[in-house]
Formats: C-alpha cells, structure tokens, sequence
C-alpha cells in the first residue's frame, strides 16, 4: 500500500476527491451502460494530466463492463451486438482518419446539438414509442464509433438505438455495457501499443481507483433493477442531454 500511496500523482486528501467522483460516475455507468467522461472527465482534469485521463478511463471502463456483463450476460442481445459491433468497427476507422486528416471541431457542436434535440424530444413524451428498424443499426453504428474516436463520446448513440430497440432495460443496459467494453478494450490495446501504460503513477490510479468504480457500478446496477422501463428510459434521455451540453460547451471553450 505505502508502494501505491507513493505512486499517486496527487496528495491522498485530493485522491479522495477523485475517489468520490469516480464512484458517482460508475454509479451513472452502472445505471445506463455509459456516461463516466461526462462525470470524471471534468473532475479529474483539475487533479491528473489531461492526457492521462482517457487511457485511465480506459483501463477502468473495461473492467466496469466486463464485470456487469460477467454479472449479466444473459441479458446480452447478441442479434444486435452482431449488427452494430461490425458498423462500430468501422466508424472508429473512420472517425480515425478524419481525425488525422481535418479538425472535427463543428461535428463536436453537430453532436452534441443532436444529442440536446434527441432527448428533449425523448422526455416530451410527445410521440409514443416506434421501435426502430433492425437496418439502423449499421447507421448507428457506424456514427457511434466516428465520435467515439473522435472524442471518445459516441456511447450515448448506441444508447439512442438500443432504447429504441430492445424492451427490457436489463437487456438495454447489458448490451450497451458489451459494447463499450469492446470499445475501450480496443482503445486499451492502442495505448498498451504506444506505450502509454509504461507510466507506472497512472497503473497506480487505476489500481486504486478500481474500488470506486466497483462501487459505484454495483451501486447502479441496483438502482436501475428497483426503476421501471418508463423510468430507466427517462434517466437514460436525461444522461443524453448532459452529455450534449457537455459536448457543445466543449465546442465553445475551444
């Protein structure tokens, strides 16, 4: 233990801050299957590197999911994962390029203006309910994963379609955790390959962050079990519409 206190970047009165942001953003994770930048992003941008805050995120989102879908894998809908995995691939090639050719800045405001639109239009109630064509997965899909590489924020897009597909919340919220376990095991392997996990204060962080986020996921997926479809339904707009004003505020401080 004295090894790892001496291995955090910051004094331990601050790492608690930490450790209580990442609990509550892994509570949101636990809940809808997504969202942890839109919580500790911005905390621990004040405590750690910017740079460092992705692939930490990484690391723990990873285990986050791997663990609810361990949990839960019977809620898993695999028709869907079949369909969007291959699209989602895809996009984050080409959210890749894009990012090394051009400055995406205007698709951020894009996004996060359609993110805003969808879930106000979600909350309304203004129209029930039409379950959306299996076909648009590959459309999802594929733009969850250009943003995603872009800026690491298309979680909520595969969030939009499975909330339009799937009935029970359980399967919503396992199949989204599958997904983004996919996507951070993939960004994961990319930082291992460029070497960024040689720093040994950041594998610190993420080890000792590892009960926050135990924590705070277990704590979600207890909440969501006690809400109905209608409600689960509700916060997943709500986590939406955070994460795109997150997203256009990104755009204007830029």
């Amino acid at each position: 233990m004295d090894a790892l206190l001496f291995l955090l970047p910051v004094p331990l009165s601050q790492f608690a801050l930490m450790f209580a942001g990442v609990a509550a953003a892994y509570v949101i994770f636990g809940m809808a299957g997504f969202g942890t930048a839109l919580v500790a992003g911005p905390l621990l941008a004040n405590f750690v590197p910017v740079a460092t805050i992705v692939p930490l995120l990484a690391l723990l989102d990873f285990a986050a999911a791997t663990t609810s879908v361990a949990r839960d894998v019977r809620h898993a809908s695999m028709g869907e994962l079949r369909r969007l995995v291959p699209a989602m691939v895809l996009g984050s090639l080409v959210g890749a390029v894009v990012l090394l050719r051009s400055r995406p800045d205007a698709l951020l405001l894009l996004l996060g203006v359609f993110a805003i639109a969808y879930s106000l239009y979600s909350l309304s109630g203004f129209r029930p309910h039409r379950t959306l064509p299996p076909g648009s997965a590959y459309a999802f899909g594929t733009v969850g994963g250009v943003f995603s590489a872009l800026f690491g924020s298309g979680g909520f897009i595969y969030a939009i379609y499975l909330a339009g597909r799937l009935r029970d919340k359980n399967d919503i919220r396992v199949t989204q955790s599958t997904l983004i376990g996919l996507a951070t095991f993939t960004r994961a392997v990319f930082f291992l390959a460029a070497g960024v996990y040689a720093d040994t204060g950041l594998l610190a962080t993420a080890l000792m962050l590892a009960p926050a986020m135990l924590l705070g996921t277990w704590a979600g997926r207890r909440i969501t079990l006690a809400l109905s479809r209608e409600a689960f339904l509700r916060l997943v707009a709500l986590v939406v519409l955070a994460s795109g004003a997150v997203l256009v505020l990104r755009y204007f401080a830029s």
